[in-house]
């Protein structure tokens, strides 16, 4: 079983965000065989979901820091990953979100996950500013980038796929210093 000894657990009114576990991976591969993965690189394979699981554990490993996986306060069940994110060849430091359970959809639960994720990286890891890769055609990613206060940058390409780089303002420019979220 997988265990990240070490990392937070932060709590927001509806979620708490945990490292990833190996109990997550029914729901991940659920949602990445999917074409409801399609902005996120998806849908793959089951054993390509396997491998792109193995990734969000690995970042905690090699960075200390890396997606948390959002679940419900009340059922434990996981709804999706939010948070800092930056593999080797990142144009700089993310932060990422992904909806997997289709009932959580459009209910806020990733800009929960999202804000307190960054709050997180802002306050404990020292990041000053955060980058969000949107592909161009994912409104609702857009939306929810917007909503936290962040604005299209410019356009990049990422492991070979264009995107958008939305900048997020700085832990300075908000007006608690980042921590809007962070319990």
């Amino acid at each position: 079983m997988i265990h990240l000894s070490g990392t937070p657990v932060l709590e927001t009114e509806r979620l708490i965000l945990r490292a990833p576990q190996a109990s997550d991976f029914e729901a991940f591969a659920q949602f990445f065989v999917t074409d409801r993965a399609r902005h996120v690189g998806g849908p793959v394979e089951r054993p390509q979901a396997w491998r792109a699981f193995g990734h969000l554990i690995g970042h905690w490993v090699m960075r200390g820091y890396g997606f948390f996986v959002f679940a419900d306060r009340t059922s434990g069940l996981p709804l999706g990953s939010a948070g800092p994110w930056c593999p080797d060849g990142w144009p700089e430091p993310e932060i990422g979100w992904t909806v997997w359970a289709p009932e959580a959809e459009g209910k806020g639960m990733a800009h929960e996950a999202a804000l307190a994720a960054r709050a997180w990286a802002y306050g404990q890891l020292g990041w000053e500013t955060a980058i969000s890769l949107i592909a161009a055609e994912n409104a609702r990613s857009q939306a929810l980038a917007r909503r936290m206060g962040a604005v299209p940058e410019r356009d990049a390409d990422v492991m070979g796929k264009p995107c958008v780089i939305w900048r997020h303002p700085s832990a300075d420019a908000l007006t608690d210093g980042g921590m809007e979220a962070y319990a």
